[in-house]
């Protein structure tokens, strides 16, 4: 492992962020990335130095999500369905909009094997959420409507199903993926958060195949089994845990962000701050993103 084992949450970097969220390891740089969505802002964490620092502010623009593209920029994707690549300052635009989402934002995202990205959005009171599939080529196509928060995803070991998570229904989903097409069929309930326990939000998963699911609202971090049964809790001094991520060397390293910065008498003294956990337990590399490439 990268250090001793730690299962207190270690504070690496506080910047109250409002909606810190979608930390992911960078494995060319070995830093970890994550944003503050409504602020439209990029950060990053060094492991090696401890250095930490803003990279990027896209002023006027949430960051919903981002992933990393396999020549190593970020891909961003942001308000009106405006997506854009970035790379040490340098933005260019890859989708100006989308025409059904000029009143939205899209909320988390995640890259599949074959590099396309499954990418979200908020629900309005216009309309309906929605995930979107962007293939390489730039192909946009809706997969699943009627969503009201768009977030969490993550893929079983064996690559043969897709985590899915819609924090307004407070669930878990799991669909079938096929690898060859990207589609995603047999929707079906993987967990429901209990009432008066916050509501799922980021995810990711580990090299055991459990699922763990940043709980906002909930003050903590859960750990799932396969079958769906919480088999352990990590609680943190923020109200709003929204995302976690493995990294570092051997990906023994999950790093969690949390919201709610702007407000810490109500939402706890680490909120807004980006934090690891040393478990003892690894995570597998996230697949980067392909597009255009």
């Amino acid at each position: 492992m990268d250090g001793p084992a730690s299962p207190e949450p270690e504070l690496l970097a506080d910047y109250r962020c409002v909606t810190g969220e979608g930390p992911l390891w960078h494995p060319g740089e070995r830093r970890v990335y994550w944003a503050d969505i409504p602020a439209g802002k990029l950060f990053r964490y060094d492991p090696a130095t401890g250095a930490h620092e803003q990279v990027y502010h896209a002023a006027g623009e949430a960051i919903g999500g981002f992933t990393i593209q396999a020549d190593g920029a970020l891909l961003l994707f942001m308000t009106r369905g405006m997506i854009k690549t970035w790379r040490e300052g340098e933005v260019a635009t890859v989708v100006d909009s989308i025409p059904a989402e000029l009143d939205s934002r899209f909320n988390d995202v995640h890259a599949d094997p074959g590099g396309r990205v499954y990418c979200g959005t908020m629900a309005t009171p216009r309309h309906d959420g929605r995930l979107y599939r962007l293939d390489p080529d730039g192909t946009l196509t809706v997969v699943l409507e009627g969503v009201g928060i768009s977030n969490g995803m993550g893929f079983t070991p064996d690559l043969q199903r897709l985590y899915y998570t819609d924090t307004r229904s407070r669930e878990i989903s799991l669909f079938d993926y096929d690898r060859a097409t990207g589609a995603l069929t047999n929707r079906r309930l993987f967990v429901r958060t209990p009432d008066g326990e916050g509501a799922p939000d980021g995810m990711t998963v580990d090299a055991e195949g459990h699922v763990w699911s940043a709980r906002w609202d909930g003050g903590r971090l859960v750990r799932y089994a396969p079958d769906g049964s919480e088999v352990q809790r990590i609680a943190f001094p923020a109200k709003k845990v929204s995302s976690a991520t493995f990294g570092g060397e051997d990906y023994a390293d999950l790093y969690v962000t949390t919201a709610g910065g702007d407000d810490k008498a109500a939402n706890g003294p680490g909120a807004g701050a980006l934090f690891r956990l040393r478990l003892g337990i690894r995570g597998v590399p996230e697949f980067p993103s392909r597009i255009g490439l």
